[in-house]
């Protein structure tokens, strides 16, 4: 545990310097780079009240899960919105396969999500940590991107991955780099 907290803080530490540094994009020209490949976003999931989930969570249940509410809903429509705004009518579209995600990912209404569970949420199972930040690495470094691509995941993903916090329906655009890592080149806050 020591070391990926101690990793994550100079992941954050990287990320800040390069954001004052004037590496980090102004949000037009943030919205290009994820048109140009070898870009994507990882996006929290849309406003759900509340934190973490109840012991007894089931991925197959939304029941006993913390779930959008007609805030969130909303929220996830208006990002949705944003992508078209700014010249994204389609884009790969990514989930966790907790509920929450998968209606944000489906609300944006950019394309089918397709559930990738190394963005499930290790929020009560820090165990898994730094094998779930590795494989979602490695099907960052082998996918394609060339189409717009977005990661629908959680906080504690998007900390681990990128080594910044989120708030909720954030938007985190990453630029994949040659040695297999990735850059946070700027986020875009979004209201709820």
């Amino acid at each position: 545990m020591r070391r990926s907290v101690r990793s994550s803080t100079v992941v954050a530490l990287l990320t800040l310097l390069s954001i004052l540094s004037g590496e980090a994009l102004a949000d037009g020209a943030l919205w290009k780079t994820l048109k140009s490949g070898n870009h994507f976003v990882l996006m929290r999931h849309a406003f759900a009240p509340g934190g973490g989930d109840p012991d007894d969570i089931n991925a197959e249940d939304c029941s006993t899960q913390r779930n959008l509410n007609d805030e969130g809903r909303d929220q996830a429509r208006s990002i949705g919105k944003q992508f078209r705004e700014n010249g994204i009518d389609a884009a790969l579209v990514y989930s966790s396969q907790w509920c929450r995600c998968l209606d944000t990912a489906e609300l944006l209404k950019l394309g089918s999500a397709q559930e990738l569970p190394s963005l499930n949420s290790f929020f009560e199972y820090r165990e898994r940590d730094e094998e779930q930040t590795r494989e979602t690495r490695n099907w960052v470094v082998a996918a394609p991107l060339e189409k717009p691509t977005v990661l629908v995941t959680h906080f504690v993903n998007i900390s681990s991955l990128a080594g910044v916090g989120t708030g909720s329906g954030e938007l985190v655009f990453l630029r994949r780099n040659a040695d297999g890592g990735v850059s946070v080149i700027g986020t875009i806050k979004t209201p709820y």
